[in-house]
């Protein structure tokens, strides 16, 4: 459960890679780093220690957002008071929303923790999705040059993307995760039983994270959410349960494997950045009005498009990926944010970041994807007929901007 560092130097390469058993999943990356992801059932019942042990009985500084602080906040403190010695514990809300994940919150986060008397042997605990996981881990890599986390992810983004890496970071600078740091969580904790408690749109955000891996990495994978496009959610048509298990465990499991040879990006051409070369700006230009998984949506869809414009994937895996998409209920087009300078400035500043290369991620089919290395190989006319045609595709679908 503990996130280590096995040496300084590199591991046999042999040793390295992700295992999955019954509990979770286990990575070693090359450079060392090691740590794991959890499925644990019942993870804030008192008589469950997965918590307890990963505490290893050091104080801690808790972090909850308003919603989480409302569902779960009594069972966390219910769960320490059973748990913990008297006294070794706070609770403490800090605000959620993308314009909260910012350089003032981790400071706020900061301080809170020294005014509980954390030392450099306490744990910060996060409990909520992506945004308080990345706030808090953050604020973890800073204080007293770097103390444990642990984190128990509530929704489905946290469950299959943020809880399964090593990124912790805050806006910054008009910049998505302008500051940050690798700070591998000492453990991560998933409940299934929290996607029980969220709201739609949360589990659609969710689902486009899945949809990034299945059409990069598993066509097998993509196939099950065409056929049950409401997993997870309440109120859709129902899901067999060992379906819901079988995309979670296996979204995990790619993910991780994906990350384990680069885990702090020393390589700049990641596919799991499929989704996320337009998003950024999509986010930003449109004040967050769209979440996240919504902007990953319409670059993903946008994406597909590109891929079909440049002769790199055919028109049946084009349709397949946009139509599962809409299926879920996800925007794949933005009127206000999807036009040709605010996506050509996109590509210009993910060039930048990017070290001066593009490493654009389009499909090549349903399950496989590649890269479009150079701004020079996606022309703005390419791109303007690119945003014309999903624009129709989103109209066909009865899509729009979605609030």
């Amino acid at each position: 459960m503990a996130s280590l560092v096995l040496a300084d130097d590199v591991v046999d390469a042999r040793l390295s890679g992700v295992r999955e058993d019954a509990d979770g999943f286990s990575l070693l990356a090359p450079d060392g780093t090691g740590y794991r992801a959890d499925l644990v059932p019942g993870v804030l019942s008192p008589a469950n220690p997965a918590l307890a042990h990963a505490i290893g009985g050091r104080r801690v500084v808790a972090f909850v957002g308003p919603t989480v602080g409302r569902l779960y906040g009594e069972a966390l403190r219910a769960y320490l008071e059973a748990t913990l010695t008297p006294g070794s514990w706070t609770v403490h809300t800090i605000d959620t929303g993308e314009k909260n994940k910012t350089l003032a919150t981790a400071e706020r986060a900061c301080a809170l923790a020294k005014a509980a008397g954390l030392d450099r042997h306490g744990v910060m605990l996060a409990l909520g999705g992506g945004i308080v996981s990345d706030v808090v881990g953050f604020a973890a890599s800073m204080y007293a040059r770097g103390i444990r986390y642990v984190r128990i992810n509530t929704t489905l983004v946290g469950q299959v993307d943020v809880g399964v890496g090593v990124k912790t970071g805050v806006n910054a600078l008009r910049t998505k995760n302008m500051f940050g740091a690798y700070h591998p969580a000492h453990a991560s904790l998933s409940d299934p039983a929290f996607l029980g408690t969220l709201p739609v749109r949360e589990i659609r955000c969710g689902l486009a994270e899945i949809v990034k891996m299945a059409v990069i990495l598993d066509e097998e994978l993509f196939g099950a959410l065409e056929r049950y496009p409401d997993a997870f959610r309440p109120g859709g048509v129902p899901t067999p349960p060992e379906v819901e298990t079988y995309v979670l465990r296996t979204s995990m499991r790619l993910m991780m494997e994906e990350l384990c040879p680069n885990l702090r990006e020393k390589q700049l051409a990641r596919l799991v950045d499929f989704g996320h070369t337009f998003s950024p700006v999509i986010e930003t230009a449109g004040d967050h009005r769209l979440e996240h998984g919504e902007a990953v949506a319409v670059d993903m869809a946008l994406s597909a498009c590109l891929a079909l414009r440049l002769g790199l994937v055919d028109e049946d895996a084009c349709d397949r990926i946009i139509g599962l998409l809409t299926r879920i209920g996800l925007p794949v087009f933005d009127e206000a944010t999807c036009t040709p300078e605010l996506m050509a400035r996109a590509l210009d500043e993910s060039w930048e970041r990017r070290g001066r290369r593009l490493h654009l991620v389009v499909p090549t089919a349903v399950g496989k994807a590649t890269f479009v290395d150079d701004l020079a190989d996606v022309p703005r006319e390419v791109l303007h007929r690119a945003l014309d045609d999903l624009a129709l595709r989103a109209r066909r679908a009865g899509e729009g901007v979605r609030p």
